[in-house]
């Protein structure tokens, strides 16, 4: 083995390649670098190790991780442990969608092509919007380039955003404003959420738009008719991030009065993996189809007449339009988006229901078991879906190390974003959870408030 690695180059590769070069070392190539910012030494790592050494040092370290197979989890906070059916991987795995890049151009494949429009589809019956576009980065992005629309779509600079809303995203939003004339203002919450009177103020003939949460952060359920209907009586846009499997069981977004709604798609089929690569989920009512960023598939005929698929509206992308373009987002989730449309299929509408019922039912029971135990009391007191706020008599980083040597990922902890939220969980019960994985919880903490 060469002092290279596992590069498979011999010596000899490399002298030939040098002489090809008309050099005669490696570091004859870094020559245009001055000496004095060059490192002198060799860089400080292991020595190389043979392939089944190696291998068994890697499952050592693999080893130290700790996985959801061994841990009951109820942590949620914008990514969730939901079942994954066999069936969206197998899909998701085959060579014609695993290896296809995002197209770019309308004749790429028609099968692709067809995948993502299917995706669209569904994504505006279950948004309740006219169209969804191809897919965002993830989530937040997505929220933060809605705001973007509803500024160019307005004229406007002001973006009204509810302190219920998730703090990634709020942070993500403040990034986006930093580079672009947008002013934030933040409106606080009554009893987890969004203080409508104060909301009330805070509307004016600046307004872009207002961003809401529903469910929000705290697991609470927004009134988004009357949000919409505030917000349009001062010519102002609503845009909506949104859980969905919620919407197997709520109302849409769409339907309620939001004019754009995004999502964190992870919950349709796609795994935790340590972060990503997730979903941006953005859909939009069709007065603002020119304006939504990222791509479209449109369904369109040939000159035979036989149905086919195309990429459209690509005169806003940043790839066309460059510094005319409403978005820097000129590409896709694709096989993202892919997972989520099998996921979608394969639970069809009356799965999607069930789904979110076993949801729902779950973390009432089991949120209503917790409040059993002595000191713990509900952080916030509202209808809510699979998630939910407590406050617990200790202190919460000491609470979740202690049941997590007890086998449970115990919630987020609340005040790591908000002092005044000190003592806060925010608790996800999802239909993986079972009602002895959740007794046993309650068990737990009863004994470690206790001690």
């Amino acid at each position: 083995m060469s002092r290279f690695g596992y590069l498979p180059h011999t010596e000899e590769d490399r002298e030939e390649m040098l002489r090809a070069l008309g050099i005669g070392s490696v570091e004859d190539l870094f020559r245009d670098i001055p000496a004095s910012v060059r490192l002198a030494s060799e860089l400080d790592l292991p020595r190389p190790m043979p392939e089944l050494e190696l291998a068994k040092h890697m499952e050592g370290l693999a080893a130290k991780n700790t996985h959801l197979g061994q841990l009951v989890s109820f942590l949620g906070a914008g990514a969730y442990e939901h079942y994954q059916p066999s069936v969206v991987d197998a899909i998701i795995s085959r060579s014609e969608f695993y290896t296809s890049y995002t197209p770019y151009q309308p004749e790429m494949s028609q099968g692709l092509l067809q995948a993502i429009f299917e995706y669209q589809t569904m994504i505006a019956e279950l948004t309740g919007t006219d169209i969804a576009n191809a897919s965002m980065y993830d989530g937040v992005t997505a929220l933060a380039e809605a705001a973007l629309v509803a500024c160019q779509h307005t004229r406007r600079e002001k973006v009204v955003v509810s302190a219920t809303l998730h703090p990634d995203a709020r942070r993500v939003l403040e990034t986006y404003a930093n580079g672009q004339s947008i002013r934030l203002q933040t409106v606080g919450h009554h009893e987890g959420r969004v203080d409508m009177e104060l909301l009330a103020a805070s509307l004016d003939e600046d307004t872009a738009c207002v961003c809401v949460q529903y469910p929000n952060f705290f697991g609470a359920i927004e009134d988004v008719r009357a949000i919409a209907e505030m917000a349009h009586a001062r010519g102002a846009l609503l845009v909506v991030q949104t859980y969905p499997i919620a919407l197997g069981l709520l109302e849409a977004p769409g339907k309620l009065g939001a004019d754009i709604v995004v999502a964190e798609g992870q919950p349709l089929g796609i795994s935790l993996s340590y972060g990503g690569p997730y979903l941006g989920v953005m859909a939009v009512q069709e007065f603002l189809m020119r304006r939504i960023p990222g791509r479209l598939v449109g369904e369109t005929t040939d000159a035979e007449g036989r149905r086919g698929y195309v990429l459209t509206l690509q005169a806003r992308e940043q790839h066309i339009r460059r510094e005319k373009a409403t978005s820097n987002i000129c590409t896709n989730q694709s096989l993202c988006a892919i997972a989520a449309t099998v996921f979608l299929s394969y639970l069809g509408k009356e799965g999607l229901q069930e789904l979110a019922r076993q949801n729902y039912h779950k973390a009432h029971y089991f949120r209503s078991r917790l409040l059993t135990v002595p000191g713990v009391e509900p952080l916030v007191d509202a209808p809510f879906f699979n998630e939910f706020a407590i406050r617990v008599p200790r202190s919460v980083p000491e609470v979740q190390r202690a049941m997590l040597e007890r086998g449970y990922l115990f919630g987020y902890d609340l005040g790591k974003d908000d002092s005044a939220l000190d003592g806060g969980l925010l608790i996800a019960a999802t239909e993986v959870r079972t009602r002895e994985e959740m007794d046993g919880a309650v068990a737990a903490l009863k004994e470690v408030l206790s001690q």
